[in-house]
């Protein structure tokens, strides 16, 4: 096989196109030692592409939405150490304060035992609709 040799203008030496393509394929097959130069570039070439690839490749990896069973009531703590208890609205019929109050904590306690409910609100969906309530409770002494 015949070399040939690129040059930019008559007259005018070669461009080093050999130089460069093996470069680039000892990139791509990976042939160089720990430690030296190239190797070095190539890691940190990998290092920019899996650190950088997603602010411009959209994945589409968005997490799924758990939609929770009708009757599942999520518990957290809150910053102050105390328990906080979601529950979804169509367990709970809406009444007056002291109505809603004995049907969350007929909902709770068979969960955490004696608790007393020190605030509740309700989480609305994007129209307003509540989806939820929000319980705010603390254990009796």
């Amino acid at each position: 096989m015949h070399s040939v040799e690129i040059s930019s203008a008559p007259g005018a030496p070669p461009l080093p196109m050999k130089g460069a393509l093996r470069t680039i394929r000892s990139y791509i097959l990976w042939q160089h030692e720990r430690g030296t130069l190239h190797y070095d570039i190539m890691v940190t070439l990998i290092l920019i592409f899996i650190f950088a690839s997603p602010f411009w490749i959209n994945f589409n990896d968005k997490p799924a939405l758990h939609n929770l069973h009708p009757t599942d009531v999520v518990v957290t703590t809150d910053a102050q150490g105390g328990l906080v208890y979601e529950i979804p609205a169509g367990t709970i019929s809406p009444g007056d304060d002291a109505a809603m109050r004995n049907q969350l904590m007929r909902v709770i306690e068979p969960i955490s035992g004696a608790v007393q409910i020190v605030k509740y609100e309700g989480v609305p969906d994007r129209s307003g609709k509540v989806q939820s309530y929000r319980i705010w409770v603390k254990r009796k002494q």
